[in-house]
């Protein structure tokens, strides 16, 4: 078994529960983690023995650009995308944040992490 981890994509989108952050957007960051077997990859050094990170990130980046109203609501999509379009993976790990949000103080982030 192994581990790839996709960490720091920063997207600039329009999630939010409220009317203004679907209209001036807030940058968002996700990191993903993916457990998958690598012990064929290890070996034969084949990106197709192996799952293909550039496609995870295409993936997440085409979900960043659907409207939510909630961070459960994008991290969930992004883990149902990747179940259905990539093949391999044992368990994943999907957290997003969105960063400095508008909440009356300051604040560097507030996230929500879902794994399955």
């Amino acid at each position: 078994m192994g581990i790839i981890k996709i960490e720091g994509m920063e997207f600039y989108a329009f999630h939010g529960h409220y009317k203004e952050e679907k209209i001036v957007g807030c940058h968002f960051m996700v990191d993903v983690t993916l457990e998958i077997d690598t012990d064929k990859a290890g070996v034969t050094d084949d990106l197709n023995d192996t799952l293909n990170y550039q496609k995870a990130y295409h993936i997440i980046k085409k979900e960043m650009e659907i409207t939510s109203n909630l961070l459960e609501h994008i991290a969930t999509r992004i883990l149902d995308a990747l179940y259905n379009n990539l093949t391999g993976i044992k368990k994943a790990m999907v957290k997003v944040s969105k960063l400095n949000p508008v909440m009356g103080g300051k604040i560097g982030r507030v996230s929500v992490e879902i794994s399955r």
